[in-house]
């Protein structure tokens, strides 16, 4: 059997996380924001951009104040109407994007995969479409709208091995171990998340605990970003605050974004692949003593 050889982490990458504004059904909009925000990362000196959940979409928001059944109504037709295939127009300016700008950039659209629609990641790059990650766990809220993706892959890209999780995901921890048992070594965590209070410290200091032990137990690098802005559709609105987050593979914080200054906010940090040496060699990496054969009883119902 021929080995694969697995590509390694550069020694150095610079990464930026953009909590941008983007609104429901009004793609050309979205791309057009994130086409600004990728040339100001790449001229930050990054070499990859995390864009939030259904940046390219438009996050939909599912807390109706009004009529639910009015509201679950438009909201599926309208979901619909905005969601595209991952070879479709959205997925190929963004393609565009990181080819004129030389970024690995991830970005989030409503995926019409036929008979089901996928809150769906692509990552692309300058020679095109890296990989894709479906949503796999689904909140209550959402359940209406799109589907559970299965198992996630994770990709060889210049710059490493990397993964994505969406938003609630990260919480499951089976969810970045299924990353980590394939080598992953960055994982990118984009979110839609509106947790109280409505401000960029309010996030970071509801996701960090968990990103942080997520990123420790599997010894992988971390990048994160918020939605921000005020996001109305089908007669439903929520508010997001933003909020970009790096963390190391020892559990460590790299930078976040702190609140001050403008929003929308563009985060870079640098990730050093000796600092993912130093921790899967720690005493407290407990990776390396994971049982599999222990655990069948996990995936039984």
């Amino acid at each position: 059997m021929r080995r694969r050889t697995l590509r390694l982490m550069l020694q150095h990458v610079r990464v930026a996380a953009a909590a941008i504004d983007a609104k429901p059904g009004e793609t050309g909009h979205n791309l057009d924001s994130i086409e600004l925000w990728a040339h100001r990362a790449a001229d930050g000196g990054a070499s990859l951009l995390l864009l939030p959940e259904l940046s390219l979409s438009g996050f939909l928001p599912n807390h109706p104040a009004a009529n639910h059944e009015a509201w679950l109504r438009d909201a599926l037709a309208g979901a619909r109407r905005m969601a595209e295939p991952i070879d479709g127009p959205a997925v190929r300016r963004l393609r565009s994007i990181a080819r004129e700008t030389g970024l690995l950039i991830a970005a989030g659209l409503l995926e019409d995969a036929g008979s089901m629609l996928f809150n769906t990641h692509v990552l692309a790059g300058p020679t095109g479409l890296l990989g894709a990650w479906r949503k796999m766990h689904v909140p209550l809220f959402e359940m209406p709208l799109y589907n559970g993706g299965g198992a996630p892959p994770v990709v060889d890209t210049p710059l490493g091995r990397v993964g994505i999780t969406i938003c609630i995901d990260a919480f499951l921890p089976e969810s970045v171990r299924l990353l980590a048992v394939q080598g992953a070594e960055i994982v990118l965590f984009p979110f839609a998340a509106d947790p109280a209070p409505l401000t960029p410290e309010g996030w970071s200091a509801w996701a960090e605990p968990t990103l942080r032990a997520r990123c420790r137990e599997n010894g992988v690098f971390g990048v994160a970003c918020n939605l921000y802005g005020d996001v109305e559709f089908a007669g439903a609105q929520q508010t997001f605050a933003g909020g970009a987050l790096v963390v190391g593979p020892g559990g460590e914080e790299i930078a976040r974004h702190t609140g001050d200054g403008p929003l929308p906010h563009l985060l870079l940090a640098d990730l050093d692949r000796e600092a993912q040496l130093e921790a899967r060699s720690a005493f407290e990496y407990t990776f390396r003593l994971r049982r599999p054969e222990l655990y069948g009883s996990l995936a039984s119902d």
